[in-house]
Formats: structure tokens, sequence, C-alpha cells
């Protein structure tokens, strides 16, 4: 086999696992889900790359405290939005309970947003 066809196997072989690792890293929907709460923030941010960005806080109660009374806790979701018609609907609900179902990906691209986490849909607003 002459050198120049394994330097070129050899380099398709390394292209096509990069591709791939890209993909997953980037591209791939690692998870779905819907998360509820209240929507604290929607804003639209960026230097280069303008992108929506927002929270929702979750209420909840913790069970592991030392006392034996419940204490409330509060987790936030930070996420971003691609599409300017949900984060435009959004940016009208602050401080209402939200539904929102959201994708998870492996790592964030500066074009898609600053978080992991994509809204694609609103589900409830009260």
């Amino acid at each position: 086999m002459k050198k120049g066809k394994v330097i070129t196997i050899a380099s398709l072989a390394a292209a096509a696992i990069l591709a791939l690792a890209v993909f997953i890293k980037f591209y791939f929907v690692f998870g779905e889900g819907v998360k509820a709460g209240e929507l604290n923030f929607v804003v639209y941010k960026g230097y280069v790359f303008k992108t929506y960005e927002g929270k929702v806080i979750q209420a909840g109660f913790n069970s592991k405290t030392r006392n034996s009374s419940s204490a409330i806790q509060s987790y936030e979701f930070e996420f971003s939005i691609t599409d300017p018609a949900i984060a435009d609907s959004l940016m009208r609900c602050g401080g209402k309970l939200v539904e929102l179902h959201y994708k998870e990906y492996l790592g964030s691209l500066p074009w898609r947003g600053q978080q992991k986490y994509i809204v694609d849909k609103i589900i409830a607003v009260r």
C-alpha cells in the first residue's frame, strides 16, 4: 500500500471521528422535558451573537434539613430561546407561572445561546 493512500484513509477517518464528536457535542439532543416555575426574566443580549436568555425560578421543598420541618428551597432553570416568537411571548409573561418544553444539548453554540437548555415550546402560562 502506498504511503499517500494510508495518509488519505487516516485523514478521512480522523475527519469522520471529529465530525461525529462535534455532532454529538453540539447538535445531538441529549434530553427533552418540561420545567415549570415563575418566569423571572427573558432578555436579548450578546456582543457578537444576540441571543434570547431567560430564567425560571422553581420552588420546592427541601426535606434534608436538620430540623423536622421542611424548608422551601428555590431552583433556577436558566435557558436560551432560538425562536423570536417564543421569546416575544415570554417577554410579556414576567412573574407568571409558566410550563416550558426544552431540549438539552451537551454543549452550547454562540449563535444558539449561552445555555445548553433550549426552550422550544410554551406549554402553559398561568
